[in-house]
């Protein structure tokens, strides 16, 4: 789903998308690429594609010290950003509602959700601000919305809203200093992942796949397009918002959720 009418408008930018190897990570990766930026991405493991367009950097953001390394490689071999993609994150707790969750629990998803996005500005930032501007999207999730998903993320949503005020609040230290800051909030989306997601809490359960699926859609209000996204479509978003298009954004959250958000 590619769009094919991207104009280079991204040339010469330099791009770092992390969680980068599958998912919506991938295709952000791909579309910022095929703008004509030049792409790094970052996550624990390189992936089953090789794609020779894209620089890999390993680096488990959850560790302090693996995002100091990545930072300092990134500024030796690319001299800084000028685009920063926080998309890592994920449900990495158990179902069962708030008392199936440990402090561990909460501690594991606060590091990959919220902590991994602030350690990597702050060691990135000073490049982008030394070179007089650049642009920062976190993207977050509905969840940090709608707490819903209390059976099967709480902690998620509740990382995800955090994420979301930090975002918010960075946006206004930085607006004066060239520095946006955005956040890209999907709904349901169509990734290997949320089917990954989805099996692990059926067998956790002890449900069938479609029983889960099925307890998923009843926290969830219906979709009122009738069907989830394709990464390419918050691909499609986050390009714009990176652009020169989008020069005056900054601050603002955009739900990308085919019309799930009931609210203004």
């Amino acid at each position: 789903m590619r769009n094919e009418n991207i104009t280079p408008d991204l040339k010469g930018k330099r791009a770092l998308v992390t969680g980068g190897t599958k998912g919506i990570g991938k295709a952000i990766a791909a579309e910022l690429a095929h703008a004509g930026a030049k792409v790094i991405v970052s996550a624990r493991s390189k992936g089953d594609e090789d794609d020779a367009a894209l620089h890999f950097i390993a680096a488990d953001l959850t560790q302090p010290e693996q995002v100091a390394k990545l930072s300092a490689e990134i500024n030796a071999r690319f001299g800084g950003l000028d685009i920063l993609i926080n998309n890592a994150g994920g449900i990495t707790t158990p179902g069962g509602g708030y008392g199936s969750l440990t402090d561990e629990h909460w501690a594991s998803e606060l590091q990959l959700n919220l902590l991994a996005s602030v350690r990597l500005d702050r060691v990135l930032l000073p490049k982008m601000l030394e070179q007089g501007g650049g642009v920062i999207v976190h993207v977050s999730s509905v969840n940090g919305r709608l707490l819903s998903l209390w059976n099967t993320g709480l902690a998620y949503g509740v990382t995800k809203a955090g994420l979301n005020s930090y975002s918010k609040s960075l946006a206004l230290e930085l607006a004066s200093k060239k520095v946006r800051v955005l956040t890209v909030s999907p709904g349901p989306t169509r990734t290997a992942g949320l089917e990954q997601f989805i099996a692990a809490h059926a067998a956790s359960a002890g449900v069938s796949v479609e029983e889960a699926y099925q307890q998923l859609q009843a926290q969830f209000p219906p979709i009122p397009m009738g069907r989830m996204a394709e990464p390419e479509e918050i691909a499609t978003l986050v390009h714009f918002l990176v652009s020169p298009a989008a020069a005056y954004l900054t601050g603002a959250n955009y739900t990308i959720d085919g019309g799930v958000v009931p609210v203004v």
